[in-house]
């Protein structure tokens, strides 16, 4: 089986990176792990991926003139791998229109909520303040404007009357973990 060559851009903890690192040691899972990227140097998700023997990358916006000058340095790291996928796994930065261009159809997310309902930050108190009896979440292909691409898969959850934006996202995490490689199969599955 062919294992296409994937990248994982992170900023934190990596929970959904070690997901995609257990499923990808499935001899049937399309991709490989060839790259991790992290805007964080000290992301806990940056030594998961050592810890695997992946290529880590690590570069900090604030040693940078601007983000333009930042992205082109990324772009500049990762060329080498030829990376048929880019998944953003808790990626907390916003990827120029340049940047996803030069990987059109390319660079998949997750989000947690049911998009199109609760783009951007602080989903889970919003789901919670709007007394939402379901959540969940979703994973999509990335474009120019924030949590908007096209939906690959989507996991619905039940949301108890006790449920708080904590528990709210270790249920959805939970989800988020099983649904992260699902998509990656079928995007890779050509």
């Amino acid at each position: 089986m062919i294992k296409y060559p994937i990248g994982i851009f992170i900023s934190g903890r990596g929970s959904n990176l070690k997901s995609i690192i257990n499923a990808s040691k499935d001899a049937n899972f399309p991709g490989n792990i060839v790259l991790v990227f992290s805007d964080n140097p000290n992301s806990k998700g940056m030594k998961i991926a050592l810890e695997s023997n992946i290529d880590t990358f690590s570069i900090d916006i604030n040693n940078f003139k601007d983000a333009n000058s930042f992205e082109e340095e990324i772009l500049r790291l990762i060329k080498p791998y030829n990376l048929e996928l880019i998944c953003l796994a808790g990626y907390m930065k916003i990827l120029s229109k340049k940047f996803i261009d030069k990987f059109s159809g390319k660079i998949i997310n997750i989000h947690p909520s049911l998009l199109p309902k609760y783009k951007g930050l602080n989903t889970h108190r919003r789901v919670i303040e709007n007394m939402d009896t379901i959540s969940g979440c979703t994973v999509h292909y990335v474009n120019e404007n924030l949590d908007d691409g096209e939906i690959i898969l989507q996991r619905e959850i039940s949301i108890d009357a006790d449920d708080t934006e904590n528990t709210l996202a270790d249920k959805i995490l939970k989800e988020e973990h099983i649904i992260y490689p699902e998509a990656i199969r079928l995007v890779l599955k050509k």
